[in-house]
């Protein structure tokens, strides 16, 4: 049934504000921040003085030949694959326990999904507190415990480590841990919503014909669950390249950077540097490896329906 003239301006009428809200403060602000991005825009005294030359891409080239930029595109991609990896890990399994239907399992279930209702400044505040290695004569957190249960060997510097593996920065371990105890909840949600939609027909048919868990698992529970990990994994990626306040109220940047993160750069360059070219340029950056990966994405499910 087609529209007539009238509802088509009454339904444009109830969306244009919402519309012009989002045409400003989303759309005007991201251009306004790449247009700062090509500008010179970097001392407090052109702010001033009102000298503000386009440069084109010189404060992106100048970024991506900084070492601590390069450390922290490095620290991204450590960061956002183990995340990953280990939440999907951990929600996949946890799914699988409660789709047994054990009993609390709804308790269970609340647990896990808990951490998702805390913030990240919160998650970071309180792994802060447990990962602080204090000191060998006066130790804290899971130092203290370790010492208190003789295996004082073991005993590490947590997130003020300096020590890296093959550009990995070993002090990322305790956040990555903060962050996948966060968000492992949501994977098992997902996987826990899909599991329970799949025919228990098709899964007493495969134990009929002999099929073993694995390969119940791996050649039918996976397969159908294909669309809900890639989700999952578009989400995760996402929240990975977003996690500058789980970073700065845990680590912050670290000691020479070994937590750092494009976001807390930007942070630490726009509002304590005055340096707004190089914050923007940074904005735009994070914009666009949000885009590699939720553009395909989108474009995929377009393709599907």
């Amino acid at each position: 049934m087609k529209k007539t003239a009238k509802e088509k301006l009454i339904s444009f009428a109830i969306l244009s504000p919402s519309l012009l809200f989002i045409g400003i403060f989303v759309y005007g602000f991201i251009g306004r921040t790449a247009q700062i991005s090509f500008l010179n825009w970097n001392t407090f005294s052109r702010l001033l003085q009102g000298e503000k030359n386009y440069v084109g891409l010189k404060n992106y080239i100048e970024l991506f030949q900084n070492p601590r930029f390069q450390t922290d595109l490095w620290n991204t991609l450590y960061f956002t694959l183990f995340f990953i990896i280990a939440c999907l890990a951990i929600g996949i399994f946890l799914s699988l326990l409660l789709n047994n239907k054990p009993k609390y399992g709804y308790l269970f279930q609340n647990i896990y999904l808990f951490p998702m209702a805390i913030s990240f400044v919160v998650t970071g505040t309180v792994w802060r507190w447990i990962f602080s290695p204090g000191t060998p004569g006066d130790p804290y957190g899971v130092n203290l415990l370790l010492s208190r249960i003789g295996l004082t060997s073991f005993q590490w510097k947590w997130f003020t480590s300096t020590e890296s593996f093959l550009f990995f920065n070993i002090a990322l371990i305790p956040v990555i841990i903060a962050a996948v105890w966060q968000f492992s909840g949501y994977t098992m949600a997902m996987w826990l919503a899909g599991l329970r939609g799949i025919d228990e027909q098709l899964i007493e048919a495969a134990k009929i014909d002999g099929a073993s868990n694995w390969q119940i698992f791996s050649k039918i529970i996976f397969p159908i669950q294909k669309p809900i990990t890639l989700s999952a994994i578009i989400v995760l990626a996402h929240v990975s390249l977003k996690a500058f306040a789980l970073i700065y109220s845990m680590t912050g940047s670290g000691p020479n950077n070994v937590t750092d993160i494009p976001a807390v750069y930007m942070f630490e360059s726009t509002f304590r540097a005055n340096r707004y070219s190089t914050g923007s340029s940074i904005a735009i950056i994070l914009l666009m490896m949000v885009g590699l990966l939720i553009i395909p994405y989108l474009i995929n499910s377009f393709k599907e329906d």
